[in-house]
């Protein structure tokens, strides 16, 4: 497996880490493992990089050829080294539905005459590169505006009437691009129907041209492409583009987004206005904090209390005696503890999901609270024993990456890693699990869509992070709350 290309200078190494996670997100759609997810990642983002700064020395030379953005250009690299494994025999490694593709006409429209190639492809290709970065991060990475205009180096204030510009350009080349393909008669019949209904906001779409559109790829595509309204068009980017798996990166993308964006997480100052779910769920963990508060004071208050102090006489009161709780909620004895007192944890008859967060800590948070793996665990089994690895994929002067991948002995409905660093690595950056660090401390939490294990069964995740002088192999890993031996 090649190693991941190194970083020229600085902009690019920042250019690797924008780009990492979006490549391994379609990577691991492709792949029926996470190691294999991790060997396609990294075999297509060097052919990808490698095409990219072929095409950068090149400019200034003659007419520049049409490219992609970045990050759709490692995309299709990823698709291209896909069926590369397949034709060396190494298909066993991808998603069956993705082989299938692969041999069918649809993956040849990729590569085919470039006439015949999806709609969207041809019309991201032939903007200027500086437009198409523009619409691809805000439409389809689903990017904050305020982050687009950081990372492109733009006003943000001015940045919505130019994407409102992008957007239009984008249309002009798809409708010409249209045009010039080769089509039946009847579809030639109904181009300028169709830009003039998709033109329009409020047009009704005639009925003989929507039962054109239903059996019609080669139109349907155009009209998704040409109707910048109604919110198809990330859809259409990503299915043009990508191929096969578009629709599914895209969702990942903006889950992604959601999970960056989301509680706890100290946002800049131009990031837009709050987040009113994340409000709520704050709200409601700080409830059920002070509720755990009151609930254990009055438990050692009724402790405390003589025999028969201020109950019925004659009656006897074990010291002991907790009083009467909610069934839903667990409250911790006062005789175990003596500092600050957890949020309660649901239990399994007093809450329809093990454990159900409307609002799941972020990327890059450090709040301890939110993640301590010493604190109450996620609704698992109570002895769950595990193996880990830790691989170190690959590393550069100031970063590296790496997976973590653990074996469970029984099944998880929900689960949390955690491990330490000793030579304060900091993780970046953090695929299939949202995480936080506290100084050396790190913990990942499972993702909404892989919270569930089965026994003996593996979960994996993997992330960026940078590093000085030494960077010696995490360590103390554990998986909600117990320890973890090394594979």
């Amino acid at each position: 497996m090649p190693d991941l290309p190194t970083p020229q200078d600085a902009a690019e190494a920042a250019l690797f880490t924008e780009c990492w996670d979006a490549v391994l997100s379609y990577a691991d759609l492709c792949t029926a493992g996470s190691t294999a997810a991790t060997q396609l990642a990294t075999e297509a983002f060097a052919l990808g990089m490698r095409e990219a700064r072929t095409d950068g020395t090149a400019k200034g030379v003659g007419r520049r050829a049409p490219r992609l953005p970045v990050i759709p250009l490692l995309l299709t690299a990823v698709r291209t080294t896909a069926a590369a494994w397949e034709t060396a025999g190494q298909g066993h490694r991808l998603d069956p539905d993705l082989r299938l593709w692969l041999n069918s006409d649809k993956a040849a429209r990729y590569t085919g005459p470039p006439l015949q190639r999806p709609l969207a492809l041809r019309g991201l290709r032939d903007m200027q590169e500086h437009d198409a970065d523009l619409l691809w991060l805000a439409e389809v990475e689903a990017l904050p505006l305020s982050v687009v205009a950081r990372r492109l180096g733009l006003d943000p204030a001015h940045l919505p009437e130019e994407l409102a510009q992008v957007r239009g350009l984008f249309r002009d080349r798809s409708h010409r691009n249209h045009l010039d393909t080769p089509m039946a008669p009847q579809c030639r019949s109904y181009a300028r129907l169709l830009d003039a209904v998709t033109r329009a906001t409020a047009a009704d779409t005639p009925a003989d041209l929507s039962r054109h559109l239903a059996t019609c790829v080669q139109c349907a595509e155009a009209a998704a492409c040409l109707r910048l309204h109604g919110g198809g068009l990330p859809g259409a980017l990503a299915g043009g583009v990508i191929g096969w798996g578009g629709l599914a990166y895209l969702e990942r993308r903006r889950r992604a987004a959601e999970v960056r964006l989301g509680a706890g997480r100290p946002e800049p100052a131009d990031a837009g206005p709050p987040n009113p779910g994340a409000h709520k769920a704050r709200v409601v963990r700080s409830g059920l904090l002070v509720t755990a508060v009151l609930v254990s004071l009055l438990a050692l208050a009724v402790s405390m209390m003589p025999a028969g102090g201020s109950m019925d006489d004659g009656a006897a009161v074990p010291t002991d005696r907790q009083p009467v709780a909610d069934p839903g909620v667990t409250v911790p004895s006062p005789s175990a503890t003596s500092g600050p007192v957890a949020s309660p944890t649901p239990s399994a008859a007093g809450s329809t999901s093990a454990r159900k967060n409307p609002d799941p800590e972020p990327q890059g948070t450090t709040s301890s609270a939110a993640h301590d793996d010493k604190k109450p665990n996620p609704a698992t089994s109570a002895s769950a024993t595990c193996e880990v690895r830790y691989e170190l994929v690959n590393q550069w002067p100031d970063g590296f990456q790496a997976t973590v991948t653990v074996t469970t002995d029984e099944a998880l409905d929900d689960w949390r890693v955690a491990w330490s660093f000793k030579d304060g690595q900091k993780v970046g950056q953090m695929w299939d699990a949202s995480y936080a660090q506290d100084g050396s401390r790190v913990t990942a939490d499972a993702a909404d869509y892989n919270r569930s294990v089965r026994a003996g069964a593996d979960l994996a995740f993997g992330f960026l992070a940078s590093w000085q002088g030494t960077n010696s192999p995490a360590y103390a890993f554990t998986l909600n709350g117990h320890s973890c031996s090394k594979a």
